[in-house]
């Protein structure tokens, strides 16, 4: 009887459950958007009832369509959507609040008071992050301080935190197992990376009581069972869908590096052992850890990728799918229109809160074409600006760069991206490997897969190399650079 894997990969905007076989070759897929909530300017919620019912959803469609038993899964693997933070009452399952997503903003002021109280160094030495609105900390900080329910849920020892991973795990295994990963847990502002554990002192300042913490455990290891069909299918690999990424795309040396362009986009770099503290506005992280060897990445995180194609989809209502933009595109005018999407402030290496999305070079016979163009070059654009700070921090100039997620099968996009870097842009035959990192964690953990062999599964779908005139790289580059500048100065008068 032939086993499989299956991934629960559960993004910003849709929940995804995916069949893998032994050579990590996706079998099937199954897939549903949930709501996006925008309650007020800049904040961004989901309800976390919705997400477990819409990823429980697509796990028990996916054994239906393939008629595949539950004694066929090896295990499961779950990669999750980052720092979107989720707190509930442990007796009922009941959420006290929405999730509160990544892309949120509302608590950017209270990041500037710990700023100016002298924080800053303090958390970036300890979390590898800055302070940024961005990160799990600061959001528990709000639930805690305005819902009362969570305070009165604290007095009884009732109120559980966690980041996605968790909630997943909690609900799986039937409101039984609180644990996280090191690779979630680092992306939280309140996990000491070298101790690999929960810090007291960051804890204190945030005002956060350790006892709504999750338990933290390698990235490959048991985390719990899911009983279906009358069969237990153990959960062995837990990580964050960038650092999932990474290992999916079996970026196992240091100084490897891949993108994955999802709602946003995220460079990260292997650094082995080495805690690289970023002197150019990039993070350090936590990529995994396996029977007792942690490994560490440089990462850039872009905010508004993909997201900006659905915008044009959504919010304009100028393309039907993210498809067509790549032959809007192709059919552009110009090379000078600018589009730089800061809907929810500039991430790496700016880091500026404040920052609002603009247009530059507008002109009467600007159209679909040339938006379409401006949204998938801004994509590269703030790739460049990640690489160019990620080369400086390591010392490594990068001679490829590995990419996933939906976006990299926009072969204008993955041109430009070559362009504009001057290297080369590889791309897998397996896009999607976010979900694959996770399924090789599990298997890892059950022997179905052996790390090192995981190389052998890793088919390569496209090469795209440097072919652009040098004269027009750099104005485009200077262009870009100069909206840039021009948003920051505009918003931070």
């Amino acid at each position: 009887m032939e086993k499989f894997i299956i991934s629960l990969d559960q993004g910003t905007t849709s929940c995804r459950s995916i069949l893998f076989n032994n050579k990590g070759e996706i079998v099937a897929v199954e897939q549903k958007e949930f709501t996006q909530i925008f309650p007020n300017n800049g904040w961004v919620e989901h309800n976390p009832i919705e997400i477990w019912e819409t990823q429980l959803g697509t796990l028990k469609q996916l054994f239906k369509n393939n008629n595949i038993s539950a004694n066929q899964i090896d295990s499961i693997g779950i990669t999750n959507q980052r720092e979107t933070t989720v707190l509930w009452n442990k007796n009922t399952g009941k959420p006290v609040y929405n999730a509160i997503v990544w892309q949120d903003n509302r608590t950017k002021k209270y990041c500037q008071d710990l700023i100016e109280q002298g924080h800053e160094d303090c958390f970036k030495e300890k979390t590898g992050l800055v302070l940024d609105s961005y990160f799990s900390g600061t959001k528990i900080n709000w639930i805690l301080e305005n819902v009362p329910k969570a305070k009165d849920l604290i007095k009884t020892d009732s109120l559980l935190f966690g980041t996605i991973d968790t909630w997943l795990i909690w609900n799986l295994t039937n409101r039984k197992n609180h644990f996280t990963d090191v690779s979630n847990a680092s992306r939280t502002l309140i996990c000491n990376i070298h101790t690999l554990k929960w810090d007291a002192q960051l804890l204190n300042i945030l005002s956060i009581p350790n006892s709504i913490l999750p338990e933290i455990k390698e990235s490959s290891s048991l985390f719990g069972h899911w009983e279906y069909e009358n069969t237990s299918i153990p959960i062995t690999g837990v990580a964050g869908d960038q650092q999932a990424a990474l290992f999916g795309q079996c970026c196992f040396e240091k100084g490897s590096a891949k993108n994955t362009y999802g709602t946003g986009c995220f460079m990260l770099m292997n650094t082995k052992d080495q805690v690289i503290s970023s002197k150019n506005g990039l993070l350090t992280t936590v990529a995994w850890s396996i029977n007792g060897n942690v490994c560490y990445a440089l990462e850039g995180s872009v905010f508004i990728a993909g997201a900006a194609v659905q915008w044009l989809r959504d919010g304009l209502k100028i393309i039907s799918n993210a498809a067509e933009t790549e032959q809007n595109a192709k059919k552009s005018n110009t090379n000078e229109l600018i589009f730089v999407p800061a809907f929810s402030g500039l991430g790496a290496p700016y880091w500026d809160m404040n920052v609002k999305g603009g247009v530059f070079g507008l002109t009467r016979d600007i159209g679909i074409n040339e938006l379409c163009k401006a949204t998938l070059e801004s994509l590269a654009f703030q790739t460049y600006d990640v690489l160019n700070a990620m080369e400086k921090d390591s010392n490594i100039v990068l001679d490829s760069l590995a990419v996933d997620g939906g976006a990299c099968a926009n072969n204008f996009l993955m041109q430009f991206q070559s362009d504009i870097l001057k290297t080369k842009v590889i791309r897998p035959k397996t896009i999607e490997s976010t979900a694959l990192g996770a399924a090789y964690l599990a298997g890892i953990q059950t022997g179905y897969f052996q790390l090192e062999k995981l190389k052998e599964n890793h088919k390569i779908e496209a090469v795209f190399k440097p072919n652009i005139d040098e004269m027009v790289r750099e104005e485009k580059i200077n262009l870009w650079n100069k909206a840039i500048k021009s948003l920051i100065h505009m918003h931070n008068k």
